[in-house]
């Protein structure tokens, strides 16, 4: 068996403010970034990670400005690659950020893997993070589409011959990443803990940049330190570098 990573675009937001990637750095700066969900090939049957926004949402509930061309739509992203979303076996959200899960509804046969904490916190936010969980008076949160399929599970875990998740807390409660054994390599899909290559390649300042988005500081340092000691390539969750390359394998 050898799995196979593709790293499908499924939209574009445009025009975010850097620091909220880079913490405390590049005041003035904007950035337009990719929404990626991630396709593991070659197992028993297709797992995804993160299954991107629902861009009806984007500008009314979350002020923020979002493409999305047809060929982007989940769906028609994932046919083109030969999936069936009726045959995706695993669906892993790294988190409970809307951008990363509003679509975990359309994989009707799929368990959903994700934190207890995730979802604890994501019923409960605190005031400051209650958006980017879509916990708003006006809203139910798209996750819940697909709530009675979720596993909830406690720390590290296999899920499937060759993918595990990694428990990296700190951007939020229950964060975590997903470790693939890709023939002779390992990837870790690393979530939001690691939003861009400039945040794992560090500056003068510090070897790591933590994103300017979290619920615990420490707790968000020591998954860093973590992640240098599973010995594996990381994969951002919205670099642009990462939808040019594609294929990780």
């Amino acid at each position: 068996m050898t799995l196979k990573i593709t790293a499908v675009s499924v939209g574009r937001v445009f025009g975010l403010h850097k620091p909220s990637f880079t913490y405390l750095r590049g005041w003035g700066e904007t950035l337009d970034i990719p929404l990626i969900m991630f396709v593991i090939e070659g197992g028993r049957f297709p797992v995804v990670v993160d299954t991107g926004a629902d861009l009806s949402r984007a500008w009314e509930h979350h002020r923020i400005r979002m493409e999305q061309t047809p060929e982007e739509q989940p769906e028609a992203a994932l046919r083109a690659l030969g999936v069936d979303p009726r045959e995706v076996g695993l669906v892993v959200n790294t988190h409970l950020h809307w951008d990363h899960c509003s679509n975990n509804d359309l994989f009707p046969n799929a368990r959903i893997v994700l934190q207890k904490r995730e979802i604890d916190f994501a019923r409960r936010p605190v005031a400051w993070h209650r958006r980017q969980f879509e916990d708003l008076p006006d809203l139910t949160a798209a996750w819940l589409r697909a709530e009675d399929r979720i596993d909830a599970l406690d720390g590290d875990a296999e899920v499937a011959p060759g993918v595990s998740v990694v428990s990296l807390p700190g951007h939020t409660p229950g964060s975590q990443g997903v470790l693939v054994e890709a023939g002779s390599r390992r990837y870790l899909l690393a979530g939001d803990c690691v939003d861009l290559y400039e945040n794992w390649e560090g500056d003068a300042e510090a070897d790591r940049i933590p994103s300017g988005f979290f619920t615990d500081l420490v707790a968000y340092e020591e998954s860093l330190r973590r992640i240098e000691n599973l010995g594996c390539e990381v994969i951002p969750s919205h670099d642009p570098l990462v939808v040019e390359r594609r294929v990780f394998s």
